[in-house]
């Protein structure tokens, strides 16, 4: 059963204005009423007052169609949490849809959702093969024999970003601060984050570093459980949210620093998931309160030092759970406008979603790459030399679009390019 609710209250603070059409990415593309928060919003009023039931087809649809990206949040003169009704919504079709699951699906959720996502081992194991995948050049031969066309899975193997290693091994990591202590914290360093991205976590740890601050690695600490929220299971999110508040829970650290937009969102909300259960609802305040994300952490406490000179023209790309479900935007910009030598280009509709959405680009491909190829062209459009952003699902969303328009801009995010920066610069002795 689930306890997040399709509250009445949040559906009546709607007032029908329709500012948010504008901002909707699924409207933009389709200019369907019922493809826009409002005409959700009216489907999920039906359903509480019995004109529909959830399990309606049409319903289904929206509540899946929608990408959770919060931009209608981030415009809303009435505040109305409208990813609330969709998460509650998600979540309660796939409580009553679970006994129904053929193997198939069943099998997806178990492999991904209750496996990989679940336990960092099983996670460990599965990276470390893709890591022999991509080097050992079977991936090479794998594309060239065609065997993934003709299992239709050549665009969802082309996501695949290229595995960092060595991966994080948290509770081993940690980085002292470069001359004068400061301050210390925690880094968040996730699932994908630790793998995948690892060196954008060791980038994290080198520019919080040299400005002043000790960041440490919790062990026990794993996925945020964002995935399985946007994916209505939200049995695991919760379990996930108890694992991870308690691996920070004996640090002294007065922050935790996530470099994940979608982590960080999810984190910051684990109040809100666990709001019902007695045990935990308060630690998971507590420690909601601590999250900040990292550019967001050194808008508060300041640079230092002035990073080394960088001259690369970049356009920014702003994640949606970054800009929207947590309202972190004039940050990243003056962070890049403080390293020398680096112009900022805005590109179009920066904070239009890049299509990507957690598992998004893999289950509703058209809308997505719809979505994706906006965005490239807006990018491509500034004749910037990279694109910059601040969570990993864009990041794997972008790449593998310039690579399939064999386009020769890069995606970094964006401690990689502070991180490359300070590099220019002397190191610091460290005290």
């Amino acid at each position: 059963m689930s306890d997040l609710e399709i509250e009445q209250k949040i559906i009546d603070d709607c007032v029908r204005c329709g500012l948010c059409l504008a901002s909707c990415p699924t409207y933009v593309i389709k200019g369907i009423e019922t493809s826009s928060p409002r005409g959700r919003i009216a489907l999920l009023n039906s359903v509480n007052k019995g004109g529909l039931k959830l399990l309606d087809k049409g319903v289904v649809d929206q509540m899946y169609e929608c990408l959770d990206c919060r931009a209608c949040e981030a415009v809303c003169p009435s505040g109305v949490e409208y990813g609330k009704l969709v998460e509650a919504a998600r979540s309660q079709i796939e409580t009553a849809r679970e006994p129904e699951y053929g193997p198939v699906k069943r099998l997806v959720r178990l492999v991904t959702l209750k496996g990989l996502f679940a336990h960092k081992n099983l996670f460990y194991t599965f990276g470390t093969l893709m890591v022999a995948y991509q080097r050992s050049g079977l991936q090479w031969a794998v594309r060239k024999s065609g065997l993934l066309k003709l299992l239709r899975l050549s665009q969802m193997e082309a996501m695949l970003p290229p595995v960092d290693w060595p991966f994080i091994k948290n509770g081993k990591e940690r980085w002292q601060a470069a001359g004068t202590e400061r301050y210390k914290v925690n880094l968040f360093t996730g699932c994908i984050m630790s793998t995948a991205f690892a060196d954008v976590d060791r980038a994290t740890g080198r520019v919080l570093s040299r400005n002043g601050v000790t960041v440490e690695t919790p062990g026990g600490q794993w996925c945020c459980g964002a995935l399985h929220i946007h994916s209505g299971d939200e049995e695991g999110a919760k379990k996930l949210a108890r694992q991870n508040i308690a691996a920070f829970e004996e640090s002294g650290a007065e922050f935790t620093i996530v470099n994940a937009a979608g982590c960080g969102a999810a984190l910051k909300e684990y109040s809100h998931l666990l709001h019902h259960d007695p045990e935990w609802a308060e630690r998971a305040q507590k420690f909601s309160n601590k999250v900040r994300d990292v550019t967001e952490y050194l808008g508060q406490v300041g640079l230092t030092e002035t990073p080394g000179s960088l001259p690369l023209e970049v356009t920014y790309q702003e994640p949606c759970h970054l800009a929207h479900a947590q309202r972190i935007s004039s940050q990243p910009r003056r962070l890049l406008q403080s390293i020398p030598g680096l112009k900022l280009k805005e590109m179009e509709e920066p904070a239009l979603c890049c299509g990507s959405a957690g598992v998004y680009n893999i289950i509703n491909p058209p809308m997505a790459n719809a979505l994706l190829d906006r965005k490239l062209d807006n990018a491509v459009a500034t004749d910037a030399q990279v694109i910059c952003t601040a969570n990993p699902g864009c990041h794997i969303q972008l790449q593998a679009g310039l690579e399939r328009r064999k386009e020769p801009m890069k995606v970094k995010h964006i401690v990689q390019l502070l991180d490359e920066a300070y590099n220019k610069l002397p190191k610091i002795n460290r005290i």
